[in-house]
């Protein structure tokens, strides 16, 4: 209470407290906005943050090409659709000296072949080695060849093969013989799809030249049917000239299998 000049109290006017009210609320809505705004920013983890630095390494890390994805379609051929048969024959390792150390190679050597009288060979180069055997074995499926085989299961008939220092001899064999080769050329005849037959790898044992060998005694593979048709005969004809006689000859011309 005031008194004025004539002894007169005047009551005092109280200022409402609304105002610091509005301002309170204003500056708290204001610090809610600003709080929201950096709540996404924290959630994204920032520009360069961890979290975003471990996002894109789990997206290169799940898009990236892994083994699992290269062994996926690896084993079927892109022509007929069928299983491939794959053997790795040989892995060779090659480094290269430089100023930070060492630098390693790899050089894989890859058969591929059907089992029904397909195969081929391919090599591979790569810094890893699961990278070269995917590159060998792309190589291999690309110049596949044809043999003839008797009944499925054998070569026609004995040949022979050269390339460089190597020189390998190939013989038919009879049922229940088995594979009697060693080493890559095992791996060929596995491929291709012979049961039985006897080989024998005379001169160098460097793989490669094994390999090439012994599809050069392969490619000089030839079937009856195939003579027959060249030379204008009848497999019969052919057949019948070793001393069989003529209903042996035309049992055996339909019992031969390509």
């Amino acid at each position: 209470m005031m008194a004025d000049e004539n002894n007169n109290e005047t009551p005092a006017v109280e200022t409402p407290a609304v105002e610091p009210t509005v301002a309170a609320e204003a500056q708290s809505t204001e610090s809610g906005d600003a709080v929201e705004q950096r709540g996404p920013r924290e959630a994204r983890g920032g520009r360069g943050g961890r979290g975003g630095g471990g996002g894109g390494r789990d997206n290169r890390g799940g898009g990236g090409r892994g083994r699992d994805d290269r062994g996926r379609g690896r084993g079927r051929d892109d022509e007929g659709g069928d299983e491939l048969i794959e053997k790795l024959v040989h892995i060779n390792r090659v480094s290269k000296t430089v100023k930070g150390g060492k630098r390693f190679g790899f050089a894989a050597l890859v058969v591929v072949g059907d089992g029904k009288g397909r195969v081929g060979f391919g090599h591979g180069k790569a810094r890893e080695v699961p990278e070269a055997i995917t590159k060998a074995t792309a190589a291999a499926k690309k110049k596949m060849i044809r043999v003839p085989l008797k009944e499925g299961r054998t070569l026609h008939h004995d040949g022979k093969g050269h390339f460089g220092a190597g020189l390998v001899n190939v013989r038919s064999a009879p049922a229940g013989t088995g594979i009697i080769a060693g080493g890559p050329m095992r791996a060929v005849f596995e491929s291709l799809g012979v049961h039985d037959v006897v080989s024998k790898s005379i001169g160098t044992s460097n793989p490669y030249n094994m390999i090439r060998a012994t599809f050069d005694a392969l490619t000089n593979q030839a079937s009856p049917k195939s003579v027959a048709q060249r030379r204008g005969k009848k497999v019969a004809d052919l057949l019948g000239r070793g001393g069989a006689s003529e209903a042996e000859a035309e049992a055996a011309a339909e019992a031969i299998a390509e």
